[in-house]
């Protein structure tokens, strides 16, 4: 996929012809992909509707309602957010993730909008003409941190660059088909152009390179080394610095944008840097750069953030540095934490908005900003939708799918994320405990729990009571309650607050004493309410047999124990408001068995 690398008429006609493959086999194959077309009505009709048209009000409307309800506030500390429209006069939209829209992440997900909205843009709309918005990328792109990377052939005494050696094989062997010099490693495109026209001379095929200078830090400090690559069959790469391997992608797609932070000694350090690739692949953008860790925001961006009455600082990823085919840094991209630690240096009033598909660590700077928004990847109406949540149009309902780490170090899966030295196989130690299960168990605390997210409100919980109910089919024939097991939680929710919001309530469950290794608690339902200040609603989650249920490894079968349940009713999986008890018969337990 795309092509058809491996699945084609040159690779499995010879199998045919052999006895390798069966035609009967292949023919099983294609009728599958007939029988999917064929339920999904792909051959008896157009599947292009002419009537719909791209650009319309009601996809628009759709768009903006899901990123409304999908962002979640993280942080507000001294009610920064929303802003005062009728206090700010002047607001400074800061940062990478700002203009233009960053609506999507990378691959073949991504989705291209007929148009999209802009943080800076939203934001400007949505203040108008009274508030004066004013902008700055606040850091340097990739391509030209690359470009203002200088290296030299020798330590001393060299000319400017490195000596560049290409090989027609993807491993480095042999002699190399062409030597020369490069003045920087910043080759590529962020389109799928062909990287020959763009300076990086690979022959057709898999092919490698090596590059060898020197750098030169003008003092002793901390220095950002980064590589941006569109990972891949396009970006394996190695980098030794003073011949020690820095960064290691050369097995594992470990980063679209890898990064190491260095204290390097004043003078002249050592660089080798290795790739391998298949030319034209993706663009095979392929970058590097070393960066003064205080040498990434400019002047200008300061003077900015100083003098402005609030200051909005949009950083995270994009289809660049998040995308499939690579993994992405738990740290944000290179620049983006000295930039928000700057401005919140020089202005109180620091708002961050994270673009990204799951957490980033936040620890340099959490401490140091009042206010911190993910928006995710917001679509093409996100920039109206920030908008409206930072202006207070909207109350921000969002909670968090995901625990946000304070450390990768902490999260569950890092110690087996990647395959073992010296094998391409991983083993998922963590078992069912997964995600905020793992948290549980480890008692590490997470940055921000599971379901955790704030509102410009208050709610409140009372009331709880968990009963069984009938199935929806009524009763027996004998007039005797069904014995599906399904069960009603029901609590009211109050919004406490001076203002209208959207909570949501979360239903957790947990096995008292299991037989077998279960989590502390599970999310097994939840309910999202509308309302207004002061206003109550009873809110009803409905558990099923799945609800107490665990997979029966030896019999191979979802099944439930007769024990006692404990029902955790609240904000998030740490901020639990109400508790029950459930203790399931015999007959219970054997309804919500499933067989296989």
């Amino acid at each position: 996929m795309p092509s058809g690398m491996f699945m084609n008429r040159n690779t499995l006609l010879p199998a045919v012809k052999d006895g390798r493959l069966a035609e009967s086999q292949l023919d099983d194959k294609v009728r599958r992909i007939l029988r999917l077309a064929v339920k999904s009505h792909w051959l008896d009709r157009d599947q292009t509707d002419a009537s719909i048209p791209r650009y319309n009000l009601e996809g628009r409307q759709a768009a903006l309602e899901a990123a409304r309800e999908g962002a979640v506030l993280l942080k507000n500390e001294d009610a920064v957010l929303p802003l005062d429209r009728r206090a700010i006069k002047n607001v400074a939209v800061i940062g990478p993730d700002a203009f233009p829209a960053v609506y999507a992440g990378g691959g073949s997900a991504g989705v291209r909008p007929f148009s999209a909205v802009s943080i800076l843009e939203g934001l400007a709309n949505t203040l108008g003409p009274s508030v004066r918005t004013t902008y700055r990328r606040g850091i340097p792109d990739s391509a030209e941190l690359a470009q203002a990377t200088s290296f030299t052939t020798a330590a001393t005494g060299g000319g400017p660059g490195l000596l560049a050696e290409y090989y027609p094989n993807p491993n480095l062997e042999g002699d190399p088909a062409i030597r020369h010099t490069d003045l920087h490693i910043n080759f590529g495109t962020d389109s799928n152009a062909d990287l020959g026209a763009f300076g990086m001379p690979y022959p057709a095929g898999q092919a490698s390179a090596r590059w060898t200078g020197y750098y030169t830090s003008a003092s002793s400090e901390p220095y950002d080394l980064f590589v941006a690559t569109t990972g891949e069959a396009g970006g394996a790469y190695r980098v030794y610095v003073d011949e020690k391997l820095v960064l290691d992608s050369w097995k594992d797609a470990r980063a679209l944008v890898g990064v190491t932070t260095l204290t390097l000694a004043a003078g002249a350090h050592k660089i080798v840097v290795e790739h391998r690739g298949m030319p034209g692949f993706l663009g095979m953008r392929f970058r590097l750069g070393i960066v003064r860790q205080n040498g990434y925001v400019d002047a200008t961006t300061e003077k900015m953030a100083a003098s402005a009455d609030a200051v909005v600082v949009a950083v995270g990823f994009d289809p660049q540095s998040e995308s499939e085919g690579a993994d992405r840094t738990f740290r944000l991209p290179p620049g983006q934490d000295q930039l928000i630690e700057h401005v919140a240096a020089l202005n109180k009033r620091t708002v961050v908005l994270i673009t990204s598909g799951g957490a980033v660590d936040a620890t340099a700077w959490i401490d140091r900003v009042p206010a911190v928004l993910e928006n995710w990847y917001p679509g093409q109406e996100g920039g109206t939708a920030i908008a409206g949540i930072l202006t207070g149009e909207v109350d921000p309902s969002g909670r968090l799918p995901i625990s946000w780490d304070r450390r990768w170090e902490d999260n569950p899966a890092h110690d087996s994320y990647y395959p073992a030295e010296g094998t391409d196989r991983v083993e998922y130690k963590e078992g069912v405990f997964t995600g905020y299960r793992g948290y549980e168990r480890s008692g590490a605390k997470p940055l921000f729990s599971f379901g955790y997210g704030l509102s410009y409100t208050t709610f409140g919980y009372k009331n709880l009571t968990v009963r069984p109910v009938a199935a929806a089919t009524g009763t027996s024939g004998e007039g005797a309650p069904d014995p599906e097991l399904r069960y009603e939680v029901a609590f009211d929710v109050t919004n406490t607050g001076h203002r209208d919001g959207a909570n949501v309530a979360e239903v957790y469950v947990g096995e008292t004493h299991p037989s077998v290794p279960r989590p502390e608690r599970e999310l097994k339902g939840f309910a999202r309410v509308n309302l207004r200040a002061g206003e109550t609603k009873r809110v009803k989650v409905l558990l099923d047999g799945r609800a107490f249920a665990f997979f029966d490894t030896a019999a191979h079968e979802w099944r439930v124990d007769p024990r006692e349940f404990a029902v955790s009713v609240g904000r998030s999986v740490d901020d639990v408001q109400l508790t029950g008890k459930i203790t399931l018969s015999n007959a219970q337990a054997a309804s919500g068995t499933a067989k296989p």
